[in-house]
Order: C-alpha cells, then sequence, then structure tokens
C-alpha cells in the first residue's frame, strides 16, 4: 500500500530524466498516484514519450505553455475531463530567464528580461493553481508543491534575476497556502541543493554549487532527484496534513551554514 494512492497528481517540467520533476513524478507511481504529466511543445513531448514507457503505470500527457491564456484556459478544462474524480496533487517545477539574465550584474537587467522571469517563474504558480482548483474542489482538498532555490534569500552569482523570481515564488506560496487553508489545499515548496538538471546547466558556476556541497555542507554529499521526490511524496500525503506555507530545504543542510 502506497501513500499516495488513490491520489491523482498533475506534474509539470519534465524535461528528460535529469528533471528534478522526473524524480519526483517516479516517487508519486512509485506509492500508488495516478500520474497526469505536462509538456510546453512538441519538441518537449518527443521527449517525454521517450521517458514514460520507464513508469510501469499508465501516464496521461497535457499540453501546457504558461506564457499563452488560450492553451492555459484549455489545460483546466481539459484536467476535468481526464480527472472527473479530482486532482489531488499539483508540482509546480516551471521556471525560466534569459541567460543574458542570469549573468554578469543583477543591476543591467532589462525589464523585458525580468518580466520573463517573474511572469514564468513566479506568477505561472498563481495561474497554474487557478487552473486545477476548481479540480481541487471537487478532491475536497489537495497539495501544491512549487520547486525554488535558496537564490532567494541569499546572493548567488549567475543566479540574479532567477533569485528575485524565486522569492517571488516563495512569498507566493505563503499567500497561496493562505488563501486556500479553509479548503484543506495546502500549499507548500522544496528548496533543493544543486542538481545536474537541464535548467541548472543554464546557470554559470554548477560544477562549483556542486563542490561546495560535498566540501561545506553538515551532509557532505550532492542530493539526487530521487531525494527531491521522496520529500515530495512527504508533502503530497496525508502524513503533512498540516503542514502549508512551508519551504521545505533539500539540499544536505548547506542552507544552515555560514561562510
Amino acid at each position: 500500500m502506497g501513500l499516495l494512492d488513490g491520489k491523482v497528481a498533475v506534474v509539470t517540467g519534465i524535461a528528460n530524466k535529469r528533471s528534478i520533476a522526473w524524480g519526483i513524478a517516479r516517487a508519486f507511481v512509485r506509492e500508488g498516484a495516478q500520474l497526469i504529466v505536462t509538456y510546453q511543445n512538441e519538441r518537449l513531448k518527443e521527449n517525454l514519450d521517450k521517458l514514460l514507457p520507464e513508469i510501469d503505470a499508465p501516464v496521461q500527457s497535457l499540453l501546457l505553455d504558461v506564457t499563452n491564456d488560450e492553451l492555459m484556459t484549455e489545460f483546466g478544462k481539459q484536467l476535468q475531463h481526464l480527472a472527473p474524480q479530482g486532482v489531488h496533487i499539483l508540482v509546480h517545477s516551471i521556471a525560466y530567464a534569459d541567460r543574458q539574465d542570469l549573468e554578469g550584474r543583477f543591476l543591467d537587467t532589462k525589464r523585458e528580461g525580468y518580466m520573463l522571469a517573474q511572469m514564468v517563474s513566479a506568477y505561472s504558480l498563481t495561474e497554474l493553481t487557478r487552473a486545477v482548483y476548481p479540480s481541487m474542489q471537487k478532491a475536497q482538498g489537495g497539495s501544491i508543491i512549487a520547486m525554488t532555490y535558496q537564490g532567494s534569500i541569499r546572493v548567488m552569482p549567475n543566479y540574479n534575476v532567477m533569485g528575485v523570481a524565486k522569492a517571488a515564488l516563495e512569498s507566493s506560496v505563503r499567500y497561496l497556502a493562505f488563501d486556500l487553508g479553509k479548503e484543506h489545499i495546502r500549499v507548500n515548496a522544496i528548496s533543493a541543493g544543486p542538481v545536474k538538471t537541464l535548467a541548472a546547466s543554464g546557470v554559470k558556476g554548477i560544477s562549483q554549487a556542486l563542490h561546495n556541497t560535498e566540501e561545506r555542507a553538515p551532509i557532505p554529499e550532492n542530493i539526487s532527484t530521487d531525494d527531491v521526490g521522496n520529500a515530495a511524496v512527504f508533502l503530497a500525503s496525508d502524513w503533512a496534513k498540516h503542514i502549508t506555507g512551508h519551504i521545505l530545504f533539500v539540499d544536505s543542510g548547506f542552507h544552515i551554514m555560514g561562510f
């Protein structure tokens, strides 16, 4: 018997087998969840279609582009059709910033780059929650989990505008937790340590960040996507039914250290 038996989970942001979202998706299926995954475009759907056979369970997929209002509306409608009994879990693993806005000085960030990072990486949580909200009402509650990073609260060179977006994301988690708590919809975030994902490859200095964890963290080793998946299972399960508005660090304890 799994911790998520009978629950329907929507997982966004799977790009390839190294994605944190993929580690979460596999953990959810292991614990008995019925899985719905999303893809942004046909190229990413091809990657997803190659991965899904590794999961020994039926998985449904939906097109989702948080920058397209029409597709967002259609996504909500399709979700209610695919899961008429309701959706219990939503994983928001969506973030983007132009590479040029991740390097150099934050001072030089252009308005367009700033707004793009905020829209895709932070506002999309509110927008996606709104789309899934009717399905979670049908399920009489649920768990929403966002992915963040400690660049939201500390200066991380070459993270720049994404750090500011993650700060907005974490604040959104708290406000959404307040809005939805009376309906037993919980909203939390996982702040994962550095992992070699497709998204992380766009951040200059990721190799040094991995080295720093091994050298300085209380648990001197890097995390895996499986570690994040297990933490997400906990937050999604009834074991965490009174945890909301929380940022859970999965980083070998690196965030407690002062250097």
